[in-house]
């Protein structure tokens, strides 16, 4: 949970607390008697969580751009703000070109709560660059929603892990599809991507295991991210990164 507090001087401050990131949890959707991936930090991390707070995070704002860690711009995004989201509160890129993008890949839909609330055909959508109506999240209080799931997911019976499932289940029927080429994704797992689908898309994400960065990328989308690099820049160096 998220909670605000101002001091005298009339600062803001954020807490978070989430008591449902513990490590010594099974689920039936996640096999394994040493429960590993619950280690993993990417799934304990608090920042991954902050994405169902943004309204709290920026509150002046009305909108906002959200891009993810592993993220490429290539193209100028300013025509995402005059999108037309019909009084949806999330503008995202669907997902759902393939079978294994749609929901009942990604919720247990034996469980009765997942069953009665959700379509397991329903399209999955890209948790990586979104433009948010923060007016309407505040309007249709998108964190209590995500509040009350969290809350019935204490035991991980409900979805598979990661911030993903969650998000589709946050924003059920308040996701506004884009154009597809505002956001490339699977460059981190997928070499069949058609190079022109990545040269023609103002985003690309490097989203899966194989990041620019490390020595497993693929060679064949990797230069789409280092030729924004500066390797002489000193902490870049200090990484180790090479061209």
């Amino acid at each position: 949970m998220l909670k605000t507090s101002t001091n005298l001087s009339g600062s803001t401050h954020l807490t978070v607390q989430f008591k449902w990131l513990k490590a010594d949890h099974l689920t039936t959707l996640s096999a394994g008697s040493s429960n590993l991936k619950y280690r993993n930090p990417k799934y304990l991390s608090m920042l991954n969580q902050l994405r169902f707070y943004l309204p709290e995070v920026y509150p002046k704002l009305d909108k906002i751009l959200f891009l993810d860690d592993d993220i490429v711009v290539q193209k100028d995004l300013t025509g995402l703000w005059s999108v037309d989201l019909h009084g949806k509160v999330n503008g995202a890129v669907e997902t759902c070109g393939e079978s294994f993008h749609r929901f009942d890949k990604y919720l247990n839909f034996s469980n009765p709560h997942i069953a009665r609330n959700f379509a397991p055909n329903a399209c999955g959508w890209a948790y990586g660059m979104n433009i948010f109506d923060l007016k309407e999240w505040k309007r249709k209080d998108i964190t209590g929603i995500y509040h009350k799931w969290q809350n019935m997911n204490e035991d991980r019976f409900l979805w598979k892990l990661g911030t993903l499932p969650l998000g589709l289940i946050t924003f059920y029927g308040l996701m506004h599809p884009l154009e597809k080429s505002w956001h490339v994704l699977g460059l981190g797992y997928n070499p069949s991507i058609d190079r022109s689908e990545i040269v023609r898309a103002a985003v690309i994400q490097y989203n899966g295991n194989m990041k620019p960065w490390l020595e497993l990328a693929m060679t064949k989308c990797r230069s789409y991210w280092t030729k924004y690099i500066k390797f002489v820049h000193p902490y870049i160096r200090s990484c180790k990164l090479s061209e």
